[in-house]
């Protein structure tokens, strides 16, 4: 096993872009149409001369950090700006050399600390290293002249016992033991306006692309599906039963995700909604796919929330509640079996809960502990490959991922970076209806040309077509 290196921070550049979607996207209490995305730009230093350049990318989402009612979409995306310009002037406040996984915790406590002193909550907080993080182990494993993979197999991030919630895991072992897949399915996510069929259509898009859930079945041959619900236990069942109705015509198995939504104020809530799923004949099928239930208490109330105490014939998962490093423990602690991976919420945290999963599970000798694999609309290019990849290796065989049915691919951007994109990855990405978009087949999105010389992505955007922040 090669000694993770050590190394320091040259620069870290902050930019982004606009992103508008081509159809609306409700989910929980805003519907969103338009979102910049964030990129961060790291430039590293080996001891031995050799400098390298790594990049990151991400949706600025409003209303998911911070559902605060009271701040329109311009304040949360400039909340997020703010944690990444705190992310920036900490790491690059410290000169000193540290391995990648050194850069992280030798400033991840402060910067929660400086942010909770702004009025920012962890999750919103975690935001500004979860890029830094990404961006500076694309550049290593750009100067290694390493894959992402490979690079984590012989732990060169340096994973290991520097803050406390790392402690207690053989890191070295574990990590060398994930074994990532050529292939992943797509979840597809319902929205809470989205068209179950042409009759339910107000007005159309028209651009030849997939626009409601019986478009998407058709065109892309999904099995896995995931779908949002309102709170509104009458109304939500009629919908569910309208999505089965296309569901159940499949000739083969699928399965799918119920998301809360943080919609419920309490785990009786949430019973209503599963009694009334199970009451409908009509919903039989689609119960039975059902494979776990996401974040349905809010927030504020989901870890006071015992779930053991109703039955809600599935597992649960934690969301917008995983703000911490030992949410996860926490949520154990009231019976949630699962919690979601986000690249927006720090890749390392995904890989600590991951080994949680692993040493929890032997403990109780069943596969109880799992992680899902969760989409914050991730753009294609750096965002959605750097995600795809970490799920990957982790072992994570469905992906929820929306952001190539919301947007038009990679349309808005230069056909320089188009192309560039698409001869490095001919496998994940394809070109039609006029741009360089996500490939899915069967419902599958190829993995292989992941394993690059990078944190998943054999170039990098053209930073010098986007806005600085």
């Amino acid at each position: 096993m090669a000694e993770a290196p050590s190394f320091t921070l040259r620069s870290l550049e902050l930019f982004e872009r606009p992103v508008t979607l081509r159809m609306p996207f409700r989910f929980g209490v805003v519907t969103l149409r338009e979102a910049p995305q964030a990129f961060v730009r790291a430039e590293i230093a080996l001891p031995d001369g050799r400098s390298a350049v790594g990049g990151a990318a991400e949706l600025m989402a409003p209303k998911w950090f911070d559902k605060n009612l009271a701040l329109s979409n311009e304040d949360n995306f400039e909340q997020l700006r703010s944690v990444l310009r705190m992310a920036r002037d900490a790491y690059l406040a410290d000169r000193q050399p540290a391995t990648a996984f050194g850069h992280f915790a030798r400033h991840h406590e402060a910067h929660e600390r400086a942010a909770a002193a702004q009025g920012f909550n962890p999750l919103l907080a975690n935001y500004g290293p979860a890029l830094v993080d990404r961006a500076i182990l694309d550049a290593l494993c750009r100067a290694l002249g390493v894959s992402f993979y490979s690079a984590m197999h012989a732990n060169l991030a340096g994973m290991g016992a520097v803050l406390p919630q790392f402690a207690g895991f053989a890191w070295n072992e574990f990590l060398a033991g994930l074994q990532p897949a050529a292939s992943i399915h797509a979840r597809h996510t319902v929205g809470l306006v989205d068209a179950i069929t042409a009759a339910d259509q107000t007005e159309r898009v028209g651009d030849g692309l997939p626009e409601t859930l019986e478009d998407v079945v058709r065109v892309y041959g999904h099995r896995y599906f995931k779908l949002k619900v309102a709170g509104k236990v009458d109304a939500d069942l009629d919908r569910l039963q309208a999505i089965a109705a296309v569901l159940d015509r499949l000739p083969h198995p699928y399965y799918a995700s119920l998301d809360g939504n943080e919609q419920y104020e309490s785990a009786q809530g949430v019973q209503e909604l599963v009694r009334g799923i199970q009451g409908r004949a009509s919903l039989r099928r689609l119960w039975d796919a059902i494979l776990f239930i996401e974040q349905p208490i809010a927030r504020k109330l989901a870890l006071d929330v015992d779930l053991r105490s109703v039955d809600l014939g599935k597992p649960v998962i934690v969301d917008e509640s995983d703000g911490e490093l030992q949410s996860f423990v926490q949520a154990r602690a009231h019976g949630y079996a699962g919690i979601s991976s986000k690249t927006c919420k720090g890749f390392y945290k995904s890989v600590l809960n991951a080994a949680r999963c692993a040493a929890w599970n032997r403990e109780e000798a069943t596969p109880r502990y799992f992680l899902s694999a969760e989409d914050l609309t991730t753009q294609a290019g750096l965002s959605v490959q750097q995600d795809l990849a970490l799920v990957n290796l982790l072992g994570i065989r469905h992906v929820e991922r929306n952001g190539h049915h919301y947007v038009d691919g990679m349309a808005a951007l230069p056909q320089a970076e188009q192309d560039a994109f698409l001869h490095a990855h001919p496998d994940l990405y394809e070109r039609s209806h006029g741009a360089v978009r996500l490939r899915i087949r069967d419902g599958e999105i190829a993995l292989a040309s992941l394993a690059v010389p990078g944190f998943a992505s054999g170039v990098l955007p053209e930073f010098r077509d986007m806005r600085a922040i």
